[in-house]
């Protein structure tokens, strides 16, 4: 058995010597996944105090809890900062990672801010909703987009590696995959929520809804790295609501104001404010929704 295990660690290690691109030994000390995700629930409770605790906090006790928290979270962050930047500055100065994980922690009252009118659109927008406390506790977006607004922040820093590494832990707990660096806007609402995909250079303006297995997606990818910064997923404007199923495609893309995409759309072209765009009888068809049905007949698309 120990010849058996000796033969196995040559053969690993020889796998090692032509994986390139798949080790990283005597490299860098990279930013942990196992603490980036214990920073993530900490920063929910942050986020959502009360909620997230297995024990309930009383207001006397509110300062003191929070404080420790934000300590507790700025302490382990600032590290896994430090790691992030030095795989692009070797002697990145803890100053830095100090300055940029402050600059987060100052934003937190805007992201509670904004995720309290993501709450209220899922009130507003879901009948089955039973109310705040049942959305925070159990919608799956909330997490996700909690998760992925604060990213959002630090990837608007440039920070390498850990803004992805924290919305792929959301997207692992819920299947909603938003990356960090999509702009969305407040009042945004994913209904059911999974399978829903949202690229990097995705926009979206604000009281927008969608339904489960929405992507907004590139055109093509076949040109790889030369993409990079491009503008390559879609815009969606204010008050859209994106039904099941649907992919809108490509960077130039833009959803109208106000528009309906109905279920299962596969949409790569822009569409007005106003739009109405489903399938009827394997045609894609785009109508004005501010006009009257007898005069819809001209709006076919093929």
């Amino acid at each position: 058995m120990d010849k058996d295990f000796g033969q196995i660690t040559d053969d690993i290690l020889a796998s090692y010597t032509t994986g390139g691109g798949m080790n990283n030994i005597d490299g860098s000390n990279l930013p942990s996944k196992r603490t980036l995700a214990t920073i993530c629930e900490d920063l929910l409770q942050l986020l959502f105090p009360g909620f997230h605790d297995a024990e309930p906090i009383h207001s006397r006790d509110l300062r003191r809890v929070t404080a420790h928290r934000l300590f507790s979270i700025a302490d382990r962050l600032q590290e896994e900062v430090c790691k992030s930047l030095r795989l692009g500055e070797p002697d990145c100065p803890k100053a830095r990672a100090e300055q940029m994980v402050h600059q987060f922690l100052h934003t937190i009252p805007l992201v509670r801010t904004q995720l309290a009118t993501d709450v209220s659109a899922a009130f507003d927008g879901d009948p089955a909703a039973g109310g705040f406390d049942e959305i925070i506790l159990s919608y799956p977006y909330l997490e996700a987009i909690a998760i992925q607004r604060c990213a959002h922040l630090l990837y608007c820093h440039q920070l390498p590696l850990i803004p992805r590494m924290m919305t792929e832990w959301a997207h692992s707990r819920t299947g909603i995959d938003i990356h960090p660096g999509a702009h969305i806007g407040s009042h945004f609402f994913i209904d059911h929520g999974t399978g829903v995909v949202i690229g990097e250079t995705s926009v979206i303006g604000q009281h927008v809804k969608m339904y489960q297995g929405v992507a907004l997606v590139a055109r093509s990818l076949s040109g790889g790295q030369q993409l990079k910064g491009k503008k390559r997923h879609p815009t969606v404007e204010d008050h859209v609501t994106i039904y099941a199923g649907t992919a809108i495609i490509g960077g130039d893309t833009v959803i109208g104001a106000g528009s309906t995409i109905g279920a299962n759309v596969f949409l790569t072209h822009s569409v007005p404010p106003r739009s109405l765009v489903f399938y009827e009888e394997n045609s894609l068809r785009i109508l004005d929704k501010e006009k009257r049905p007898e005069e819809w007949v001209a709006d076919w698309v093929i």
